[in-house]
């Protein structure tokens, strides 16, 4: 038996999760409750999602982001919005209070489709998404993609909370009425993007600011790093089959800092590969508006924060790495 120290960000088979029984079930929120003390991420396997639908989902999103900038501005929305965000459109350094150059890379953004019942909140959030007319098979693949998502969603949380030690919907009830977002990222070379300045990324050091988010990314050169006290920055390690997950602010706040939000960037294109190329499916969880987070106290959390309306918050940060 090995005396190593278990790594700070473990891969986690959800198969044992979904089909084992009492004692898999512990052993794997043993395991998530430490990781996410630690680096606030995990690599996840065995969710079933159809890899074939991620490569398709890729291959629809290069056709967009390649063609002509003018084609594009016709989707051009704002950070927060459904639509392309273009370059220089975020610094997400900011929300850290770094200030940094724009974020090297273009994005389109979706989310939910389904209206809420306040007119005001659904103005806001619930806006009609805006599908490229260029490649028109795009809709069906993300929409499939991200119902996909949601079951993968509801099972982590249902694991968050076991792991956490409180009631397995502890967190998904708050969530019946989400206003989940869906991020394409794309990150081109330096033939597209230029040379990179002095502290540019692809994206910024940042936390994310909601509940959970599902990475589905490439490996790369210029790619995805996380921070943790011990180590500092580090390559996040990768498995082609596993999405990487991490919690957001208002998570790490509702386990009164317990967990902390998983503090990471994506490096600029690299100086000996600067023609690579990489794409991000970047999915957000978030709660239903109106929620009200509060810290677990002890012995569970280990701070207090305020209560903080979790909408309130979030257009907040969506607003500081807002470049312009």
């Amino acid at each position: 038996m090995s005396d190593s120290p278990a790594p700070r960000i473990p891969a986690i088979d959800l198969r044992p999760w979904t089909s084992g029984g009492p004692e898999d079930r512990a052993r794997i929120a043993r395991t998530v409750d430490a990781a996410l003390q630690t680096a606030g991420f995990l690599l996840v396997t065995g969710h079933g999602v159809d890899p074939g639908l991620r490569s398709r989902i890729r291959e629809s999103a290069r056709a967009f982001f390649r063609l002509p900038a003018e084609t594009k501005r016709a989707y051009e929305a704002k950070v927060g919005g459904r639509g392309w965000l273009g370059p220089g459109a975020e610094a997400n350094g900011y929300a850290e209070g770094t200030e940094t150059p724009p974020d090297l890379k273009e994005s389109l953004t979706f989310a939910t489709h389904e209206p809420f019942e306040d007119p005001v909140v659904n103005a806001e959030w619930y806006a009609p998404n805006v599908w490229p007319a260029e490649v028109p098979e795009l809709k069906g693949l993300c929409e499939a993609y991200l119902e996909q998502m949601a079951g993968l969603e509801k099972q982590l949380l249902s694991l968050l909370g076991e792991a956490l030690g409180v009631a397995p919907d502890f967190f998904a009830r708050h969530m019946d009425h989400p206003t989940y977002g869906f991020n394409i990222n794309w990150y081109p070379g330096t033939e597209v993007v230029g040379e990179p300045q002095p502290g540019q990324f692809r994206i910024g050091p940042h936390t994310d600011f909601g509940t959970v988010t599902i990475l589905d990314r490439q490996a790369g050169r210029g790619g995805l790093q996380v921070y943790t006290d011990e180590g500092g920055w580090e390559d996040a390690p990768y498995d082609p089959e596993a999405f990487t997950v991490n919690i957001g602010d208002l998570l790490a706040r509702w386990t009164g800092d317990r967990w902390r939000s998983g503090r990471h960037r994506v490096l600029p294109p690299p100086a000996d590969a600067p023609a690579e190329e990489l794409m991000s499916l970047v999915y957000f969880g978030e709660c239903t508006p109106g929620t009200l987070v509060e810290s677990l106290p002890a012995p569970v959390g280990r701070v207090a924060h305020p209560p903080v309306d979790s909408h309130v918050y979030l257009r907040a940060k969506l607003d500081s790495i807002t470049v312009g």
